[in-house]
Order: C-alpha cells, then structure tokens, then sequence
C-alpha cells in the first residue's frame, strides 16, 4: 500500500509539473540600485509592458540606490528567492568594486540569469561650452593638467574606466567625479557644475538640447546619433561601456532562472522593443541564463585586467 501511495503522489506531481510551472503567478519587483532615470531604469520601463504581455503579471519597479550599485548588490542575497524579487546588475561594476574594497559581495556571488543591453560610454559637455570638438578639450586639459572634471555614474564603473583609459591615450590628467547614478552625473553637466561627463550614450536622448555629445566609445557609429564620431575615428582606441540584465537571489530554484531568461530573451526579440532601444541609444545583447557561466568568466578576466593596469587593488 506505501507503495502505491508514493507512486500516486509521484504521477500526482508530473501531472501538476514543476512548483514554478506557472511562473509568475503575482506581480515581480524589480530594484534598481541607481537613481530614476537613467539607463537601467530607462530600459526596465521600456520592458515592463511587454513584461506584462508575455507574463500577465505586472513588473513594479523600485530604486535601491548608493555606492555606485553596491548598496543593493550587497543586499540581494538576503531577498527572498522565490522569483518576485529580480535585481538590475550591472558590468563592470559588478567585478571592479569587489576589487577594491569589501564592499559586501564578491563578484561570483551575484547570479545573473540574463544580461539583455550594452551601452557604450560617450564624451558630453554642455550645450554651450566652448569645447565644439574633442581635440579643443584634450589642448585645455593638456594646459591645465587635472582642471577638467568627468562627472560619471559611479566609482570604479565603465564610466570612470572610460574617463582614465581616455586620460592614458590622450596624454593628459583630468579629474573623475562619481555620483550615484546617470540622472545625477547627466544633471552635473548639464548645470555646467562639471567640464564635461563621461556617460553614456543613451544620455544624449532625452538631453540633447541641453548638452553636445563629442564622441562615442563604440566600434561603429550609433543610430540613434549617426553624426557623433567614435574615437577610433578621431584616432583612440577607445571602445567601452556598460551591460545590464536582471539578476535574482541565490536562493532562487534554478527553473524560476530558466523562466525569467526565458522573459527577458521574448522581449528582447519583439519588434516594437528593438526599435525604441535602438532609438533611445541601447546595443541590444542577448547573454541567456545557458550562457551565462562562459560570459561572466571572460568579462571577469577581462575587467580584471583592465583594473589592475588601473591601479584598482586586487583583494
């Protein structure tokens, strides 16, 4: 008879199928550990109805902002795991902070299950600055060693990775100033309480009128802007940025991963999502949970790389 009940119970769970099988039954948080307003949140509002499409669910979003992202990465393994808290996450933040300090994560202990958008880095400075081309503003800071400011997202970010690979190539010593997030560093610039801003491209969107875009770290010209010239055009060779998915609690079951790699990828393939990233200055990438493993073990070689030459302290 104990056995005939076990083997029921058995057929009764391949019948109702996984626990997560209708993954997601509720509304899903996703924290965002910069301010409104900038790129990570810019994106996630452009995913939320078709979040809702797909799912049924609605997608909330919250601000977890301080320290560069950190406040929050250090946070999330203490969330619950059962796929209604997500996290944006954020590369190479995510391996050069772990570098420096303690900063309450180690770079392996973020799961990310899906990496959608990459964001090259771009040289702004306000509208009415007297810097109309990059060359005027590398002879300034070239008079004037350290005198130029770089408001950007972050410390040990890609934006301040940006700003001393620029200063190493350029020949020249400026001044990086860290804030919270994109909405702030673009707001520096745009009051003229910084010489410029390294940021990304996706800033000059909604900004345009209110800064000039001198350059873009990218291979090849963006859409959104084709008029910007990269720097490899004006002769560096300066090709960087930022990428950023959704990642979970450690605790999260492995299928509700799958399920939510899954969401992002359906998203990211829907026609009318592509259009209005590729408008507002997004790359779209497409790192699935599948791969995820690979992808982060060569960024993590990568940026770890790139630290060290920088003088970030290897832990």
């Amino acid at each position: 008879m104990r056995k005939l009940a076990l083997a029921a119970a058995f057929a009764a769970t391949l019948i109702a199928g996984p626990a997560f099988a209708q993954y997601p039954e509720k509304t899903v948080n996703l924290i965002l550990p910069f301010n409104a307003g900038g790129e990570s949140d810019v994106s996630a509002r452009f995913q939320q109805p078709y979040f809702e499409q797909i799912t049924g669910q609605q997608m909330v979003i919250q601000y977890m902002a301080g320290a560069g992202g950190a406040q929050a990465w250090s946070q999330l393994n203490s969330m619950d795991g059962d796929g209604y808290t997500l996290m944006g996450i954020n590369l190479p933040h995510t391996v050069l902070q772990p570098m420096e300090k303690d900063v309450g994560y180690e770079t392996d202990d973020l799961v990310a299950v899906n990496y959608f958008h990459y964001t090259p880095n771009a040289l702004f400075v306000p509208k009415d600055s007297e810097f109309q081309n990059l060359q005027q503003l590398i002879d300034y800071a070239k008079a004037n060693p350290g005198m130029v400011t770089f408001s950007g997202s972050g410390s040990n970010s890609a934006n301040q990775i940006g700003q001393t690979q620029f200063d190493d190539l350029a020949g020249i010593t400026t001044t990086y100033i860290p804030f919270s997030g994109t909405g702030p560093a673009v707001t520096a610039i745009l009051g003229s309480q910084v010489t410029a801003g390294f940021n990304y491209v996706t800033s000059g969107v909604n900004n345009g009128d209110g800064m000039r875009m001198l350059a873009v770290a990218s291979e090849e010209r963006v859409k959104a802007f084709p008029d910007v010239p990269t720097f490899k055009e004006l002769g560096f060779d300066l090709v960087g940025g930022a990428y950023r998915g959704i990642a979970v609690p450690k605790s999260t079951p492995e299928d509700v991963r799958q399920k939510l790699s899954d969401i992002v990828t359906k998203i990211n393939q829907n026609p009318e999502f592509i259009k209005k990233m590729e408008d507002a200055g997004f790359v779209l990438t497409d790192v699935p949970y599948s791969k995820m493993a690979d992808f982060v073990a060569q960024k993590k070689k990568e940026y770890r790389a790139i630290g060290e030459k920088l003088g970030i302290a290897n832990r």
